[in-house]
């Protein structure tokens, strides 16, 4: 993958570095080019001194064949508005916005910009969003058999109920964060666009687990 990242403070620089450690190519966008110095002797991808909005910039950080993009600077605006251009321009999917205001939150939700806080872990959970689904598990049992996997809604599964999901995939939902606020689900709950998920599975059937909830509800009899 080749990501783009707006913001090299001290989310931003980790990021990069891990993504890099992860064999993935990634471009760094900051308005101070002094800024770049936390990424470290040994980075090995693009750095473009700039601002994250300007459609030049983003062309020379490789936004045209990005696969993500994420908005880590230090203002809430500049990252939403990078978030915006990013996707509505480029058409670049899979994008995050790092926030200040969590008040704002639920706004950037409903315009389709998936947020995270500004918390001690950010960086870690920016990383496990941009990644494809099921690379990266949340957490794992200290035997290793159990995971908790985080993933976004498929559109496949828009409707349906926790239930239908957990059964079809073999998972179960933990928890559902919805614009902004983690839900307790109940069977019946109904999936909605942008809410995600957060599932435990066995890890030894992580790959079918994550196929049906890719594919959809039809693909449920195929993993048993």
């Amino acid at each position: 993958m080749h990501i783009v990242i707006m913001g090299c403070g001290r989310v931003g620089s980790s990021l990069a570095r891990s993504l890099e450690e992860r064999g993935h190519t990634t471009a760094v966008i900051d308005s101070n080019a002094e800024a770049f110095r936390r990424l470290g002797p040994t980075y090995g991808g693009l750095t473009v001194t700039g601002m994250g909005f300007d459609r030049d910039v983003l062309r020379q950080a490789g936004i045209e064949r990005a696969d993500a993009f994420a908005a880590v600077s230090s203002g809430d605006n500049s990252n939403i508005i990078s978030a915006r251009v990013a996707r509505e321009l480029f058409g670049v999917t899979n994008v995050v916005a790092r926030i200040y205001d969590a008040g704002r939150a639920e706004v950037y939700e409903r315009l389709g910009i998936p947020t995270v806080a500004t918390v001690p872990w950010a960086a870690d959970q920016v990383l496990r969003r941009l990644l494809p689904a099921g690379s990266e598990p949340q957490w794992r049992d200290p035997s290793g058999e159990l995971r908790l996997d985080s993933v976004y809604a498929p559109f496949g599964w828009v409707g349906r109920s926790i239930s239908e999901l957990e059964e079809a995939a073999d998972v179960r939902v933990a928890y559902v964060t919805r614009l902004g606020s983690g839900v307790v689900p109940t069977a019946a709950m109904a999936i909605q666009e942008g809410d995600y998920l957060s599932v435990f599975m066995r890890d030894d059937r992580a790959e079918a687990a994550h196929a049906v909830l890719t594919s959809g509800p039809d693909a449920g009899t195929e993993a048993h």
